[in-house]
């Protein structure tokens, strides 16, 4: 587990994600030119103009990767255009009532962070595929208690608790009891939101829908310990004393360090919350991607 400013708060996986828009090839093309001399007197022949030198071609640009999950609209919109989507710095209060719509306003509230929901779930969905997802952007409310790990009888080996599970239960409850069809058709709806907070991330040319995909196939991947996962707690020198010393613990083991964020989070939330969650991953994934 890599060190983050609080592992229980990133406890949390999204539940809704979807996609549409098709991306725009680059092309670039090059130019020279010749210059001809008149001849000065008709004595003799004149004499063949030199070319001037080619000028180089122009640098293309590199042509964005091809979409592999292009996101289609919901079957509604091909029947009657929906109103035209607020602008992004505006989205949060059109955006809260759809997921309170979907959701139930108390669900909403108790279990998402719906201000600036679509950048927040946007950059936690890039951070799950990589070493570190900072728990100040996630779209979701930090998990209740600490997190626990449990000693062997001779003291050395020291595993996550079996009953650290037990936090996780209200959060993979209310994840398996959302409607999957209207939430992904909530996401297909929203699309161009995540499309654009993608971009403005800092991928311009890039298909949000295609690194959703990307890691939620990594999330669904993520093996299922068959026992507790060692871990170990990180010593840190100094004279100030660790005051949350639960925030500070790593696997031991150092291929499960080496997993993802988001696969690391899976993993701390107990096999059978892990198998419910892919499971719900898995159904997302099957409805957003054709293959």
């Amino acid at each position: 587990m890599t060190r983050q400013p609080d592992p229980d708060d990133r406890s949390r996986l999204p539940t809704v994600l979807i996609a549409l828009a098709a991306l725009a090839a680059v092309a670039y093309f090059g130019w020279r030119y010749y210059q001809d001399r008149q001849a000065p007197a008709p004595v003799e022949p004149p004499a063949a103009a030199a070319p001037a030198p080619a000028a180089p071609p122009a640098l293309a640009e590199p042509a964005p990767p091809a979409i592999q999950h292009p996101v289609e609209p919901p079957a509604a919109e091909a029947i009657a255009p929906p109103a035209p989507l607020p602008a992004l710095a505006d989205a949060d209060p059109y955006v809260s009532d759809h997921l309170a719509a979907l959701l139930g306003r108390p669900n909403a509230l108790r279990f998402l962070q719906l201000d600036g929901f679509v950048k927040r779930a946007v950059a936690t969905v890039d951070n799950l595929g990589r070493s570190h997802a900072p728990v100040l952007m996630w779209p979701v409310t930090p998990t209740p208690g600490r997190f626990a790990s449990v000693k062997a009888a001779d003291g050395a080996t020291e595993t996550i608790a079996p009953d650290n599970s037990a936090r996780y239960t209200p959060f993979v409850q209310f994840a398996e009891s959302v409607d999957t069809g209207r939430a992904v058709a909530l996401y297909r709806r929203l699309y161009p939101l995540f499309q654009q907070a993608y971009e403005e991330l800092g991928f311009p040319g890039r298909y949000f829908n295609d690194r959703l995909v990307q890691v939620l196939d990594q999330l669904i991947a993520t093996p299922v310990p068959a026992a507790p996962p060692a871990v170990a707690l990180v010593q840190v020198k100094g004279e100030v004393p660790s005051t949350r010393p639960w925030v500070r613990y790593e696997y031991a083991d150092p291929k499960l360090e080496a997993l993802s964020a988001g696969q690391k989070i899976l993993l701390r939330m107990g096999p059978d919350h892990q198998r419910r969650l892919q499971a719900k991953l898995a159904d997302v994934r099957g409805r957003l991607a054709r293959r």
